[in-house]
């Protein structure tokens, strides 16, 4: 939006919400049509600078809420879904929930890192712009694995963040997961990955999923020929319940010992949990293993979840 219409839907956004002027009333002191006005007002919204929230006195989502957040110490967002509703028509309500969540937090001279995945493949598509400054959105894991190089599915999702935000884009092109150890030490010893890798260091906000290794929505890492046969046993040995930007952990959040996180290329817990707003969204109950696993290792700040998914965390936590 140029500098001048976000200031006539901005001005318009403030006398019809906050002062109660009618849209006539509003098009005469702009000197402009009831059309434009309307016009100005839809722009707020679709832009951020109008946010509408509802609280329901039957709404249990604040209730929830609370509870998660006095258990985990996370600010929680629970999206109220209803039970009739699939598991891909529950991440679209999600997402579309976290778009809007995401957007007021993030502002100029923001490094935003992203990690790939179905769900945040889904929030990037409900992102509304918003104007920031030399920001800067950058890729936190690797996409390659041997039948792709992963560069459109993961730059899909960089540029619609980018697109959003007005902010530059660094992808990382690098697989998922080398084949040796050794490989990523070496690799990561070049320039020109070290330069992705201190923007990684330097970030100010993360925005990731949580994979789950027996959700009914399978994660991408997991449906994506990331990983073989051996790999899914080795994880199985290792107790893995789930993972955040291709990094695997078990239920209890510890990671010390799983061979397979050797080898990707996401940050590593520790780097994870230095970034101050970390923010977790996650949709599908049959994910609840690997947020319970990813709560438990301390990887979220902010948490956005379906209302089905808040409810079996909490009663999943009452039973542990």
């Amino acid at each position: 939006m140029a500098r001048s219409r976000h200031s006539d839907a901005l001005r318009a956004a403030q006398m019809y919400y906050l002062q109660d002027l009618t849209m006539d009333a509003i098009a005469r002191e702009l000197r402009t049509s009831r059309s434009t006005v309307s016009r100005l007002l839809s722009s707020a919204r679709e832009t951020g600078l109008v946010q509408v929230q509802i609280r329901s006195p039957f709404d249990t989502g604040p209730e929830l809420e609370s509870q998660i957040r006095n258990q985990y110490g996370v600010d929680v967002h629970v999206v109220p879904v209803l039970d009739t509703l699939n598991e891909a028509e529950t991440l679209d309500r999600v997402a579309m929930q976290a778009a809007r969540t995401i957007g007021p937090l993030v502002d100029s001279n923001a490094i935003i890192g992203v990690a790939w995945g179905a769900t945040l493949s889904a929030v990037s598509r409900h992102l509304t712009r918003k104007v920031t400054h030399d920001s800067i959105v950058v890729q936190l894991n690797g996409a390659g694995n041997m039948q792709t190089t992963g560069i459109t599915y993961a730059s899909d999702i960089m540029r619609r963040f980018g697109s959003a935000y007005g902010a530059r884009v660094e992808q990382f092109p690098v697989p998922a997961f080398f084949d040796h150890a050794s490989t990523k030490t070496a690799m990561w010893n070049e320039r020109s990955v070290q330069r992705i890798l201190d923007l990684q260091a330097r970030m100010s906000i993360a925005i990731f999923g949580v994979g789950s290794v027996d959700s009914d929505y399978p994660s991408h890492v997991y449906a994506g020929g990331y990983l073989d046969e051996h790999d899914l046993t080795v994880l199985a040995a290792d107790d893995v319940v789930g993972d955040v930007a291709t990094v695997f952990f078990r239920s209890d959040g510890s990671s010390d010992g799983i061979t397979l996180n050797a080898r990707s290329t996401g940050p590593s817990h520790e780097q994870l949990r230095q970034v101050r707003r970390r923010i977790c969204v996650v949709s599908g109950a049959s994910k609840i293993n690997g947020l319970q696993g990813a709560l438990a290792a301390g990887l979220a700040t902010d948490l956005i979840l379906d209302e089905a998914s808040a409810r079996r965390l909490v009663s999943f936590n009452g039973k542990s």
